[in-house]
């Protein structure tokens, strides 16, 4: 997908992913895909030390494209977002070096499987992270969201789809810091340097040696999720709470374009 998912290098040793799919930063299936591509491939690179993930645009990730699901009329391309998103997710957790997520805007539905796999976030001031799957006939990313926030607050956030801010999930610890919109870069740059500037031979065992103490097992659980998103799918349940959002929902952004779960 041309200009949808581009590497830079700012510094060297340090990956740059950006997302830019106007106008939310929905990705169809491809998308997921390709950014999973992208993160794995940087993390390959024995001259890479870090990966930097951020987004062009009004928003971090407004999750799947919900038209490109509902304009098949089949499964097609819910098997493929589906797994795009499980591959995008396993790729930001398996890479061989650190993932620093930049967080601006919104982050919903799979922008919260990403961050919830990264290795640290930074956030800006604005930012805002949820899960709105209930509301659109899915489940899935309750996996990411438990490793944000604590267990009670994340049945209440999937439940009632509600958002927390970038300061709330910092008050938790699960973001590291929170900046001005117009700092996020060089906030995410500078951690970035600090990681990169150690022996990558080390850093790259200690994130192993981290995956493999690691109590969830991220890949399964929400493999897991997902079978209950094929079954409201199958019921019917999914195909109308689209439909009705694509009618009548509101856009993470500004109510315009009806895209993003």
């Amino acid at each position: 997908m041309a200009d949808v998912i581009t590497t830079s290098r700012a510094d060297p040793g340090i990956a740059v992913v950006t997302v830019h799919s106007p106008p939310v930063n929905a990705l169809p299936a491809q998308g997921w895909f390709d950014l999973a591509d992208a993160v794995t491939a940087a993390g390959r690179d024995p001259e890479c030390h870090v990966v930097v993930l951020r987004a062009e645009g009004r928003g971090f990730n407004a999750g799947v494209d919900i038209k490109e699901i509902q304009n098949d009329a089949g499964y097609a391309a819910l098997i493929g977002a589906n797994r795009g998103c499980a591959a995008a997710f396993a790729a930001v957790y398996e890479c061989a070096v650190p993932v620093v997520a930049a967080v601006h805007g919104f982050c919903l539905g799979g922008g919260i499987g990403l961050v919830g796999n990264a290795d640290v976030i930074v956030a800006a001031d604005d930012a805002t992270f949820g899960l709105p799957e209930v509301d659109r006939g899915a489940l899935g990313a309750a996996t990411h969201l438990a490793r944000l926030v604590p267990q009670h607050m994340m049945r209440t956030l999937y439940y009632t789809a509600s958002t927390v801010d970038a300061h709330q999930l910092h008050h938790h610890g699960s973001v590291h810091r929170v900046v001005p919109r117009g700092q996020l870069d060089d906030a995410a740059m500078e951690l970035a340097r600090t990681i990169g500037e150690k022996d990558t031979r080390v850093i790259r065992a200690a994130k192993e040696a981290i995956n493999g103490i690691d109590p969830q097992p991220v890949h399964r659980s929400y493999r897991f999720e997902q079978g209950f998103t094929f079954e409201l799918n199958l019921s019917g349940v999914s195909d109308s709470a689209r439909q009705e959002f694509l009618d009548h929902g509101d856009n993470p952004a500004d109510g315009d374009d009806h895209r993003g779960q």
